[in-house]
């Protein structure tokens, strides 16, 4: 770079410039009075202040020359920065010069420039990750060291506000961690001490959730902890229906087994002394063959119509009919027990569009069979059919009620529940052979309809069963695939 082109060659070249004008200015218009004896020394003395002012005006110049080419563009790159830092990337100065100056303006617009792509991308990512945190059905929650909340997508942010109606406070719960909901506290503290990812299952009010916990690790320490919630409770659900279904096939059959395997053991010892008491030991041998064929027979439907494989032939029903076949199949056994059984009257706006009938058939039969059982001598026991007019068009309301023994309010929820029991006390009616499952497919039966089925109960004063079903003909059949 040649010298005359920095600004120390620039700030030379000026003052040899102003040397020389001064040096030409006294050799203009000072030499011719040095000869002299000094007669008229006020000419000299005005000499000099005309120098001086020529010189301050001079030097003046020179100083708004460097204003202009150092000082202005400083400024100028200054302002830029701090509109930088204010957020303005686009924000570039003016090169003036080709100097040190004009190279460093140049530079700061590359750093500028840099600067705006770097800020660009990172908010790319950040919307990035914004958009997979908001799009994730698990609740994310990061903490710093203090266990303050410093990210969250929607679910999580959910996830707290509900969890903020309860209070985890308590005497031992250290005030860094008072931010921390209840349920994270001891996994956050386990996990911002060992510095180590860990996941862990909690109970909050009725569910369950799954927590990983992940440190954030800096330099020399852990700064913070996120942490991923899956809530798992239908899967937690389904897990222990499937260990309680076990356990129920396995206590429901082998009780009859029991019975079969010792009572032909009786018959092959020759323990019955008498034809008549073979014969009783032959009977119960075949009583209880049928009841784990029962038991087989309703589990093999219920798998099929929670698998979808339930074949259903819909076309007209007549309510009235049907409520008829009913009634003249339990009004015998009513009579016989001592029961009041009545039935509405009928109506020939009872007519459902499509409908298996036979399958409806088994459900009132179940739910009727149901009430008999659990209904006292003297009691009465009603089934009711009437037509409703609704939002989404009419339907057809059964009501199978009785005056029973009723069920207890707790149990309600979990009535339609396979081997579910409101009675924990009530022990198996041999005669009637239940097996534990009847609701349950009751229920598969008016959901294959389109309907829904409802419980109401109270204890000591009877229990009623609510049915609905669409009158209008828009459900799905259910086809058994090929080969099945």
């Amino acid at each position: 770079m040649a010298i005359w082109r920095s600004i120390v060659g620039k700030m030379w070249l000026t003052i040899i410039g102003l040397v020389a004008i001064v040096i030409t200015t006294l050799g203009l218009f000072l030499l011719k009075y040095i000869d002299l004896t000094f007669a008229d020394p006020v000419k000299i003395k005005h000499l000099f202040i005309y120098a001086g002012i020529i010189g301050f005006l001079l030097t003046t110049f020179f100083a708004f020359f460097l204003l202009t080419k150092i000082t202005q563009p400083l400024r100028e790159m200054k302002d830029a920065a701090n509109r930088i830092g204010q957020g303005d990337y686009s924000t570039r100065v003016a090169i003036r010069s080709s100097d040190e100056i004009g190279e460093l303006a140049n530079t700061f617009n590359q750093m500028a420039s840099e600067l705006h792509t770097l800020i660009r991308d990172l908010q790319h990512e950040r919307d990035h990750l914004s958009s997979v945190l908001r799009s994730m059905t698990d609740s994310v929650i990061s903490f710093d060291a203090e266990g303050v909340v410093i990210l969250t997508n929607p679910q999580g942010q959910h996830l707290l506000e509900d969890w903020s109606s309860v209070d985890w406070t308590d005497e031992d719960t250290p005030e860094m961690d008072a931010h921390v909901p209840g349920p994270l506290r001891e996994a956050f503290r386990i996990c911002l001490k060992s510095g180590k990812e860990m996941t862990v299952k909690v109970h909050v009010k009725s569910g369950v959730w799954s927590i990983v916990m992940t440190p954030l690790a800096a330099t020399d320490s852990v700064r913070g902890v996120v942490a991923v919630l899956r809530d798992v409770t239908e899967e937690f659900r389904v897990d222990k229906m499937r260990k309680d279904f076990v356990a129920n096939v396995s206590h429901e059959i082998r009780t009859p087994l029991s019975m079969v395997q010792g009572y032909s053991e009786a018959l092959l010892d020759d323990i019955a002394a008498s034809p008549e008491e073979r014969r009783e030991l032959v009977q119960v041998i075949h009583d209880e063959s049928l009841r784990m064929g029962r038991l087989v027979k309703d589990l093999l439907d219920l798998a099929r119509m929670e698998a979808g494989y339930l074949e259903l032939t819909f076309q007209p029903v007549d309510i009235n009919g049907l409520l008829s076949r009913v009634y003249r199949k339990f009004a015998a056994l009513a009579k016989e027990r001592n029961i009041k059984l009545t039935r509405s009257e009928e109506d020939p706006a009872l007519l459902l569009e499509a409908g298996d009938g036979d399958r409806l058939e088994q459900v009132l039969t179940n739910l009727m069979d149901n009430a008999l059982r659990h209904t006292p001598s003297g009691a009465s026991i009603s089934l009711d059919a009437a037509r409703v007019e609704g939002a989404k068009g009419d339907s057809i309301e059964l009501k199978v009620a009785d005056e029973g023994q009723g069920i207890p309010r707790e149990d309600l929820p979990y009535i339609f529940e396979r081997f579910y029991k409101a009675d924990k006390a009530r022990k198996r009616d041999t005669n009637t052979g239940g097996t534990g499952l009847g609701l349950a497919i009751v229920k598969n039966l008016i959901e294959a309809h389109g309907g829904t089925i409802q419980a109401a109960s109270e204890q000591g004063e009877g229990t009623t069963f609510t049915i609905k079903l669409p009158i209008a003909a828009n459900r799905k059949m259910h086809i058994k695939p090929p080969g099945y």
